[in-house]
């Protein structure tokens, strides 16, 4: 006998470790069936599990699962990336706190401190995965320093520095003084801070009494310019293209150049060139072949480049001092507050350093020629398609990959250096060696490059590195390429875009058909969740009050294609409801003694109810894989929702009643037996259907309600239904029931019928068949509808409200039940309130400036209440009208 209550704390841990036992989420490469791959974006190794966490690996879940059921050889591929510079990070704060600094110790012990760390702590993301009811096949979790990809991705790089597609370069990198590395652009975190822009006169070499104004909100890095800047149309300095200034603090003199990256609307017009710490000025520096002078060591702190008093500063400190020896020699001309965004790492939590240095790149403009065609031709396809024209903006201008870090934990770049600088690449130092006794002509000591590579290297190859490649496994002959990926549109650049590049490469195939890119989790009111905001949900904390299957749900009922979850806590509570009346159902069924016949034929129903519940599981099975199938979870949730609460809780179980409860010493009814088997049968098929999304409380009920309760309902196949199951005539006279005692629950609503009051219904206008399913249906017409009668024909009496279905007019005498004038003025009340609403909403929306400053999830949030409260006022002034006939 099933529990009075659902409890997700008992049944979870128990069921998932029956699920991992029993190898159900086991791939299964011998097998015929048809391979269906899910490639897992591999979490850091130091993560812990958040919203985007949850309903990514939700998505792949209920993907995974539905497949494994649809008879597919599911592998859902799983692992962990190292992570280098979060996990360095965590590694060094340990030993920090114990008092060592990683210098102290070495490379290599603090290598084998990171591989201690991982082995004590890395799990803890990969079992809040297992919490969250994930079901990849945990028997091939690979981790991106394996020993199997680390030679993958030895192979690559060799590879690809053979190809001239690897090579070193000066150029700026985004530089973390703090973490004294170079980062990628998806560690840079923007910040908005209040600072200064400065203007500071450069005097002019032909005449030191005059000067040029040039504006910067960075004083300290002008010991590094080599030119000024101006538009080559701006009138004001058009004489001075090509003339000299003379650097202040410094003596040098820098050309004044002609370019269009100088804007004549900001600040003076005239933009001093950094070409060694700006972006923007290191392509004006190539354009005009400009010297570039590096003023900066790995910490930020000034070099022998700058005048010797400013040695040796921290930048901050150098900027200060900048500005009041520039103000001392009069050549500052003004200070403005000036608010703008800085570049912070996002890791050492410090203002990033544009930074010209050597590092190894990786020529990424050739490798995505094949991987554009690929998206161009359909081979990959994005699901929302929209987010095609974000991959091919940053794939047609995307710039070389800086691919080396300046760290110790990671793969370690497979170069060495000889005595002169020579470069030797090879896959093991035997190799490197034998390769420089071959250049030199004799043994020399070789020095390793200290660097290791990007964690976006190792990850690029994960598609099939996962499945043994280099080596030709047959997993790699089965799972490759993957049927879908499904990511946040933040790693189209970083993670998709580069897994496609490499795939194309190295397979000469793509690595996925299908990208399915999912929504960002905001909290209830459309903002992003962050610390700084205090608003983030931790999945983990809905999980322990709610269950899995409830926040699992929420998350797919939420996740419609290119809109943006605003999830509430009230939403994963009012799905918590949902499994408690999924519970509650089963119960119900269990008690009417509801059990599955093996015999029983679903076609082969007599009882019109019977026939009509059957056709509406088919319906239901095939609108729930259609949607899955099509990436539209939030319409598979709704359908499953709808049919379960609605159609066979509240409507079929319902109307069932009287025939499953016999009468205390009445006598059965005639279609007992087979109501009961079919009840049985279609919740045994609900919870299939539901079992994707639901996985626990489908699996426990199973036990009670399935055909084969011995096996697992993970491992059972999804419900092949034919659309012969629909009967249309049981279709229409069910629909027409439902519609009737719908509409009167509505009117009997709208104006305050009391819930006790039963009144009669007049059916005017009725045809034939209209008045045959009112005489067949009564007694569950009036039951449900609180009806003392029905009658058909006639005409409408005074003092009663109206409706209409199909040819019929449904009649209601009210008058004497409500206090009609009364209800007018309730009615005439919530109107003027939903109107006022309306008017303030719309007032908002037509402002300008509104629009302008107003957040886009704010603007749709007043959008979205004005098209409820519009729905409102419209609902009320029909319940109005319908007041008004009456009198």
């Amino acid at each position: 006998m099933l529990e009075k209550t659902y409890s997700p704390a008992d049944v979870e841990a128990r069921l998932y470790g029956r699920w991992e036992k029993s190898g159900a989420f086991a791939c299964a490469p011998e097998s015929n069936a048809q391979p269906y791959t899910i490639m897992m974006p591999p979490p850091n190794v130091t993560g812990s599990l958040h919203m985007g966490h949850a309903l990514t690996m939700t998505v792949q879940d209920i993907l995974t699962r539905y497949n494994r059921m649809a008879g597919r050889d599911a592998l859902w591929q799983p692992g962990t990336d190292h992570a280098g510079i979060a996990t360095q990070m965590v590694v060094e704060r340990n030993l920090a706190a114990d008092g060592i600094d990683r210098r102290d110790i070495g490379r290599e012990a603090f290598i084998d401190k990171v591989w201690e760390w991982k082995g004590q702590s890395g799990g803890t993301i990969v079992n809040q995965l297992r919490r969250l009811g994930a079901s990849p096949d945990w028997e091939r979790e690979r981790f991106t320093m394996d020993e199997g990809l680390s030679k993958a991705v030895l192979k690559v790089f060799v590879q690809l520095h053979k190809e001239g597609l690897i090579y070193r370069d000066k150029r700026l990198v985004n530089w973390d003084p703090k973490m004294v590395t170079a980062i990628s652009d998806l560690e840079v975190e923007p910040k908005e801070v209040d600072g200064n822009l400065w203007h500071f006169r450069y005097p002019l070499e032909s005449d030191p009494s005059k000067h040029i104004i040039v504006a910067t909100t960075r004083p300290e890095t002008m010991l590094g310019d080599t030119a000024i800047a101006v538009h080559p149309e701006d009138e004001r300095y058009k004489d001075l293209i090509g003339q000299y200034a003379i650097l202040p603090l410094v003596g040098r003199r820098i050309p004044i150049i002609g370019d269009e990256y100088a804007d004549p609307e900001q600040g003076s017009g005239a933009v001093k060139i950094t070409p060694a710490h700006d972006f923007n000025d290191f392509e004006v520096g190539k354009r005009h072949n400009l010297e570039m002078i590096n003023i900066m060591d790995a910490r930020a702190h000034l070099n022998d480049e700058v005048p010797e008093k400013y040695r040796g500063m921290e930048r901050f400190a150098a900027r200060k001092a900048v500005v009041s020896d520039l103000d001392e020699a009069g050549l500052l001309e003004k200070i403005e507050p000036h608010r703008h965004t800085v570049p912070h790492g996002d890791r050492g939590g410090v203002p990033l350093e544009p930074w010209l240095t050597d590092q190894w790149y990786c020529d990424a403009a050739t490798l995505a020629k094949p991987a554009i065609e690929a998206v161009e031709t359909g081979k990959t396809v994005f699901v929302p398609k929209n987010w095609e024209k974000t991959y091919f903006e940053w794939m047609r201008n995307i710039q070389p990959w800086c691919i080396s870090r300046q760290l110790w934990w990671g793969h370690q770049i497979p170069a060495w250096y000889g005595p002169d600088g020579e470069v030797f690449v090879a896959e093991s130092a035997e190799e490197a060696v034998a390769a420089a006794e071959t250049h030199y002509g004799k043994a020399v000591e070789l020095t390793r490059d200290e660097d290791v590579l990007d964690t976006w290297f190792s990850s690029a190859l994960w598609p099939f590195s996962t499945l043994g490649w280099p080596d030709k496994t047959p997993e790699l002959e089965r799972y490759y390429p993957g049927d879908v990926l499904v990511t946040g549109f933040d790693i189209i650049f970083f993670w998709v875009a580069r897994m496609m590049m490499m795939g194309l490469h190295f397979m000469k195939e793509v690595p996925f058909h299908t990208v399915y890119i999912h929504a960002l989790v905001r909290d209830a009111k459309g903002q992003k969740m962050s610390k700084s905001k205090n608003n983030v949900i931790d999945p983990l904390d809905l999980i322990e009050t709610y269950g899995t299957d409830a926040l699992r749900f929420t998350l797919a009922a939420m996740a419609a294609q290119g809109r943006d979850i605003k999830l509430a806590e009230g939403r994963v509570e009012g799905y918590r409801n949902f499994a408690t009346k999924i519970w509650n159902a089963a119960r119900f069924c269990e008690m009417n003694g509801c059990k599955v016949d093996p015999n029983f034929d679903p076609a082969a129903c007599t009882e019109t109810v019977n026939r009509w519940i059957v056709g509406e599981v088919a319906r239901t099975a095939d609108a729930v894989a259609g949607s899955l199938e099509a990436y539209k979870f939030n319409e598979a949730a709704a359908a499953l929702y709808q049919f379960f609460w609605g159609t066979f809780c509240d409507w079929y179980l319902e109307f069932t009643k009287p025939i499953l409860q016999t009468p205390e010493g009445g006598t059965e009814h005639p279609s007992a037996a087979e109501t009961r088997a079919t009840t049985a049968w279609a919740l045994n098929r609900a919870l299939h259907l539901l079992h994707p999304i639901m996985p626990y409380i489908t699996e426990e009920l199973w036990a009670s309600f399935g055909e084969e309760a011995d096996q697992l309902l993970v491992s059972r196949p999804w419900p092949a239904l034919s659309s012969d199951l629909i009967d249309a005539t049981a279709s229409a006279e069910m629909d027409w029931v439902v519609r009737l005692i719908s509409e009167v629950r509505s009117i009997r609503a709208e104006m305050n019928v009391p819930p006790s009051a039963q009144i009669p219904l007049l059916l005017v206008g009725a045809n034939a068949e209209t008045a045959e399913r009112a005489k067949k249906y009564g007694d569950l017409l009036t039951r449900l509808a609180r009806l003392s009668s029905i009658e058909t024909g006639g005409s409408a009496p005074a003092g009663a409200v109206q409706g209409v279905l199909d040819e019929a007019t449904l009649v209601l005498p009210i008058a004497d039940v409500i206090d009609i004038a009364q209800e007018r003025a309730r009615l005439a009340k919530e109107i003027a309130k939903a109107e006022g609403e309306m008017a303030k909403i719309d007032k908002k929306l037509s402002n300008q400036g509104f629009l302008a400053k107003a957040p886009e999830e704010v603007v749709e949030e007043n959008k979205d209440r004005l098209a409820e409260e519009t729905e409102r006022r419209d609902r009320l002034a029909a319940a109005l009208s319908r007041l008004e006939q009456v009198g």
